[in-house]
């Protein structure tokens, strides 16, 4: 393998001799985008036949008992594909993306570039109530990381090289180039310069085409605006009633999605969860046959207007006329979407977040449109209320509300929908963000100090680890020696701070050299313990704590030196405040380098 990599980057170097750095990065951009458009192809021909091959034979008139045992064995088989062949997480695929960005110099296992298609259409198409976008980024991603890896390109060129292949496999799969784009520079957080944004383009166009030649010119949501679903004046309230809706939506989705991830992870065997994650997930979809899969189906039938559709297979078949049992099936189910998909993804599944957000944001603008049809008889248009609550749910759950409009104005053509587009994702995205300022994919990298951001002084910490500036050559006191005892040992000491332990390693406090001084020539008083001595420290550092917060406890405390220990207390070494802006400037150099 090792031989055949060094056979491909001679190759390159030969085909390449004679272009510069921008036009490489453009060639490559367009091989990346082309392979991520074939893995997007793949992929959706893989979930097809999976899901057609399960439920098509369905009648639509009735509910089918294997409804209950399908989604089981979907969580089944994906678990046991990752943990005997893959043997490495590949879920939370968006998150994987941002954590190999700040974490691991851009480098995705070679094994992404299919591993995900195969866990995720198992997931998808046994009827996981997950999106298939979270995995086919991280298939994007996976590819443009290992062809800079076979290129031997910089963490830079590598980094944008892994965003081309995110923002492309995205472009292929909804068929809208600008929106992979939009996605790369507000999610993945890459810089905006001309360096950047053409290979994006590039990427993103090429993957985009691979997906029309495939799969024709039709968009994902074959939905024409009537002159009545046209933006008028009169709706803007609703609008902005339908943007604080979204967010509250937003804030149920991500914490409701943290809920009942918690829930699972107590739960000590992966029998249990499959157990609990089969249940959950078998009788909501019995119940909510709309939750089996992404769910594209039923909100595609509701911007239709019909609603009736989402009645099949159902229990309430029966009832699919009756107007207001119509809007609480629509309720009931935006809500248990969440549940399902949480459950699906705890319970071992592989999938994201990405088509749920939507659908659930679909949901909520149809309720309100259905609500004000039925109380009022205000005749508003479901399909522009279903289109705009996608993109307000995605907006708040996602914290990106240029990606959410653009995705939905390409998706259906609706660029005449642009004004209430960007008042309900903007409220959304407000509202969301005011109750929780994380997105659904970055509130664990943050807390762990590994989320890259536009910020570069926030960006530059992200690459410093605790670890790696720590200083262990202090020479340790034990809690029982005297004065006499230290004056020995500090007579060969580099340090004048010392830490006091007791004899199980666990610190005590700290001893500094300028407290001594003034009795370190008297004999008489080389008696005395240590801890008379001995003062607390101005704060502890636990090890493998952000370099952000480390940072935040010198400005607090205004010192420069604070100990390092473990959760049970037990000293590791010491880290100082001027260790940490050298490494800083230095890592800034290297970043703009």
């Amino acid at each position: 393998m090792e031989i055949r990599a060094d056979r491909i980057y001679a190759a390159f170097l030969r085909l390449t001799r004679r272009l510069s750095n921008r036009q490489m990065m453009m060639l490559l951009a367009v091989v990346v985008g082309a392979l991520a458009g074939l893995g997007t192809y793949l992929f959706e021909m893989l979930l097809y036949a999976i899901k057609t091959g399960l439920t098509n034979w369905f009648p639509v008139d009735s509910a089918h008992f294997l409804f209950l045992i399908y989604p089981a064995v979907g969580i089944i088989l994906a678990t046991l594909f990752v943990k005997y062949i893959v043997r490495d997480n590949i879920s939370e695929g968006v998150t994987r993306v941002l954590y190999a960005m700040s974490s691991r110099n851009s480098r995705i296992a070679a094994h992404n570039c299919w591993t995900s298609i195969v866990g995720g259409a198992t997931t998808i198409g046994f009827g996981g109530s997950v999106g298939p976008e979270a995995p086919i980024v991280l298939t994007g991603a996976a590819i443009g990381s290992n062809v800079s890896r076979l290129v031997h390109l910089n963490y830079k060129h590598s980094t944008l090289l892994l965003c081309c292949g995110a923002g492309a496999a995205l472009a292929a799969i909804f068929k809208a180039p600008i929106t992979g784009v939009v996605f790369v520079l507000e999610i993945l957080m890459l810089d905006i310069t001309a360096a950047s944004v053409i290979p994006l383009l590039i990427a993103s166009i090429t993957a985009t085409t691979i997906a029309f030649t495939f799969r024709g010119f039709d968009p994902i949501l074959a939905v024409t605006l009537a002159p009545e679903d046209a933006f008028e004046l009169w709706q803007i309230p609703l609008f902005i009633l339908l943007g604080i809706l979204c967010g509250l939506m937003a804030w149920y989705f991500t914490s409701m999605n943290a809920r009942i991830g918690r829930f699972f992870k107590r739960i000590d065997k992966q029998y249990k969860k499959w157990i609990w994650g089969g249940a959950i997930l078998g009788i909501l979809i019995f119940v909510f046959p709309p939750l089996y899969g992404e769910g594209y189906e039923g909100f595609t039938s509701l911007m239709h207007g019909n609603a009736q559709e989402l009645f099949d297979n159902s229990l309430f078949y029966r009832f699919r006329e009756i107007d207001w049992v119509v809007v609480l099936f629509v309720i009931a189910t935006m809500f248990f979407k969440v549940i399902a998909m949480a459950s699906t993804n705890a319970a071992g599944g592989v999938g994201g977040t990405f088509a749920p957000s939507l659908f659930v944001g679909a949901f909520t603008g149809a309720s309100l449109a259905l609500v004000c049809n039925l109380l009022f008889h205000w005749n508003v248009s479901i399909v522009s209320f279903t289109l705009v609550g996608m993109a307000g749910v995605m907006s708040g759950v996602m914290n990106a509300p240029l990606t959410s409009i653009f995705l939905i104005a390409e998706l259906s053509n609706g660029y005449g929908l642009f004004i209430p587009l960007m008042i309900t994702a903007c409220i959304s995205f407000a509202v969301d963000y005011y109750l929780d300022p994380d997105s659904i994919y970055t509130k664990q990298l943050r807390q762990k100090g590994e989320l890259l951001t536009h910020d570069k002084d926030q960006s530059v910490f992200v690459f410093l680890k605790l670890e790696d500036l720590m200083e262990t050559d202090f020479l340790r006191i034990k809690e029982n020696m005297t004065l006499g005892d230290i004056v020995h040992i500090i007579s060969t000491a580099r340090r004048n701070i010392f830490p006091v332990i007791d004899n199980f390693g666990r610190l005590l406090g700290i001893v500094q050299l300028d407290d001594l001084r003034e009795d370190m020539f008297k004999p008489e008083k080389y008696g005395r313990p240590i801890s008379y001595y001995m003062i607390p420290p101005p704060d502890k550092i636990l090890e493998h704590e952000a370099i952000q917060s480390v940072m935040e406890k010198f400005e607090d405390k205004h010192t420069w030196m604070l100990p390092v220990v473990d959760k049970q207390n037990h000293y590791r070494g010491f880290i100082s405040k001027s260790r940490i802006l050298n490494a800083y400037r230095e890592q800034l150099v290297k970043i703009q380098q």
